[in-house]
């Protein structure tokens, strides 16, 4: 009779490791694994150009930001020291002069007694320097179960943008882009805004009294890390120069939706939002005044005659006086979405040309369009309707087209 054999016995046994418990491999990728990724996309770009990514499209653009931001974050360049096998994160710059080390002096240690001042605070943080602070110091890595739903639409994102399915505009200032549900991108990295609890509160500022919005945000990074940083730090943080601040527009049918959804549905309850307004440049700019058919189509939720009185200081109206043609009552129309759409619609057609204001500054206005006022004044009546979404616009015949 045959000894009985123990479960040791029987594991023993096992010649061809059938019993054998393999882990599962998990397919949620950790924070140093996506920063890598990232990171081999401007490899892959180097590689195949032998070049450095410039501002030259959307997907440079992106790249070039991304790796901007990169070499600023010494522990990011630490983890990607292995990978970097074209010397892409080498930011050490060569000492050559002794005016190197002057200009370099960020402590002011070598300054004289004639540059040293009671009135100069050194190394005391501007507002700017202060924002900065609360939008890195306020960052912390996510759960990678957590940060799945995220990761999935951060990726689409992406691939609307290579498609043109949404589109990068510049950002300008909190009260017109800064939203809850919107996506924006600071030194190549996109970020989702998803919420914002805003507080109202009373600042005594030299100039006196003023209402101040500002509150905790919730902030997700396509890098998997999170933020609760204030909101006026996210809007100082996207204004600065360095930091290419960019917004991600919405699709076609997010605006659509969203900007027609209560068009449709008025009633006795909806107050009037604003005005849509067709306005013509009383410009002396011979690069101005010599284009035919140049309209600027605009929303204001203030009375029209009161928002362009002071035209020809506004760079948005090219520096000068504005004959106003028309004006529509509108309702329930969201004025970054209506903004969205028009440039949409007509991409073809938007004026391209750089103005400069009394400091040399130079502006790329937007919402002027060259079209027929016919159709302007069509496109308007669209709009209102909501049938705007069954027709585009053929700017080589200047008609109206059925999808």
């Amino acid at each position: 009779m045959s000894k009985k054999k123990t479960l040791a016995d029987i594991f023993n046994d096992d010649e061809f490791g059938i019993l054998d418990s393999k882990p599962k491999n998990s397919n949620v990728k950790t924070e140093d694994e996506r920063l890598i990724e990232s990171f081999q996309d401007i490899n892959a770009f180097f590689e195949k150009n032998n070049r450095e990514p410039e501002a030259t499209n959307v997907t440079e653009f992106k790249l070039l930001s991304r790796l901007k931001a990169l070499r600023k974050d010494a522990k990011k360049v630490e983890v990607l020291k292995p990978y970097d096998s074209h010397n892409l994160l080498n930011t050490k710059e060569e000492v050559k002069s002794v005016e190197d080390i002057l200009n370099d002096d960020d402590l002011g240690i070598l300054d004289t007694d004639e540059t040293l001042s009671i009135f100069k605070l050194k190394n005391v943080k501007s507002a700017s320097e202060r924002a900065e602070t609360d939008f890195t110091a306020q960052r912390k890595a996510m759960k990678d179960k957590e940060f799945l739903s995220y990761e999935s639409k951060f990726k689409a994102i992406h691939k609307e943008l290579r498609e043109g399915n949404r589109k990068l505009f510049t950002y300008e200032n909190a009260k017109k882009n800064l939203r809850a549900g919107s996506y924006y991108i600071l030194n190549g990295v996109l970020l989702f805004l998803e919420s914002v609890d805003i507080e109202t509160k009373n600042v005594s500022l030299p100039s006196g009294n003023r209402l101040r919005e500002d509150g905790r945000t919730r902030i997700i990074f396509e890098n998997g890390t999170i933020s609760n940083m204030k909101y006026r730090s996210l809007d100082k943080a996207l204004l600065h120069k360095d930091n290419d601040g960019k917004i991600v527009s919405h699709t076609e049918e997010e605006i659509n939706k969203e900007l027609f959804n209560s068009v449709n549905s008025l009633n006795e309850e909806d107050v009037k939002t604003g005005w849509i307004y067709v306005l013509r440049s009383k410009s002396t700019n011979p690069d101005i005044a010599s284009i035919n058919d140049l309209y600027k189509i605009g929303f204001s939720s203030i009375d029209v005659n009161e928002r362009i009185k002071n035209a020809s200081k506004e760079s948005t109206y090219l520096y000068a006086d504005v004959h106003l043609l028309d004006k529509y009552a509108c309702y329930n129309i969201d004025s970054q979405k209506f903004e969205h759409l028009l440039h949409r619609f007509f991409a073809d057609v938007c004026l391209n040309v750089d103005v400069f204001d009394d400091k040399g500054k130079r502006i790329t206005p937007r919402e002027w369009f060259v079209a027929p006022r016919l159709i302007i004044d069509k496109v308007v009546t669209l709009i209102l309707s909501g049938d705007i979404v069954k027709y585009k616009y053929d700017a080589i015949n200047h008609s109206l087209l059925e999808k």
